[in-house]
């Protein structure tokens, strides 16, 4: 099924594209189908569902310490959270509890989803030790990308927000929008470039991973 997705700003991130007022992305499967303003995009394929969102459609984030996040760090289950609090746990924290194999793996698979949470469509690097974490990383379909340069953010605190530490939005985005490439976006409710370089990945709405709608704030 095709589905349009529009929002109230489109950035694709090519190089000399200009951010798209109401532009829209057509998903067909798990590539993109058309990128352009909604107008000419909906006259298009103007039987495509649609999904109107709030704020910036961008190109999805690059987790860039999925490493120390999913193999370093406990993700509380929320049934924990007046025990453990909401926040992932790290160093004596993390030492003081009693792990299983079974609620490491929970662990990982929360982490995920925190992930995509804040509009992550790929992880930095590809070497993960723990196999929990490669079994849930093939199942999630999240892809691997480059690790060759992270944000200057403290080894102990890596944070869940792919923009904290950058200076620019495009530096996190994991690849472009192209028609063609696959279906890995994000929407942001915020109004612009500057809006989410200030307020962060937090205000992510919706997060879409090879056209499949893996994340969409209630």
């Amino acid at each position: 099924m095709l589905t349009l997705h529009t929002a109230g700003l489109l950035l694709t991130a090519a190089p000399g594209a200009a951010p798209v007022p109401g532009g829209a992305v057509v998903v067909d499967g798990d590539a993109i189908a058309a990128i352009g303003p909604y107008e000419d995009v909906a006259a298009a394929f103007p039987r495509a569902r649609e999904r109107r969102w709030p704020g910036v459609l961008a190109p999805g984030l690059r987790q860039w310490y999925a490493k120390r996040l999913l193999e370093r760090c406990y993700h509380p289950d929320p049934r924990e959270y007046d025990e453990l609090g909401d926040r992932p746990l790290t160093g004596e924290r993390l030492a003081a509890l009693e792990m299983s194999e079974t609620r490491w793996a929970g662990s990982v698979r929360r982490g995920i989803q925190q992930m995509l949470r804040h509009g992550t469509t790929a992880v930095a690097g590809s070497c993960f030790d723990d196999p929990a974490t490669s079994t849930a990383l093939a199942r999630s379909g999240l892809r691997f990308v480059s690790a060759a340069w992270t944000p200057g953010v403290p080894v102990d605190e890596p944070g869940l927000d792919p923009l904290r530490g950058v200076s620019d939005p495009a530096v996190a985005f994991a690849e472009p929008l192209a028609v063609g490439g696959r279906a890995d976006f994000a929407v942001f409710d915020v109004p612009d470039e500057a809006a989410l370089l200030e307020a962060g990945a937090g205000t992510c709405v919706a997060t879409v991973l090879a056209g499949r709608l893996v994340y969409r704030r209630r």
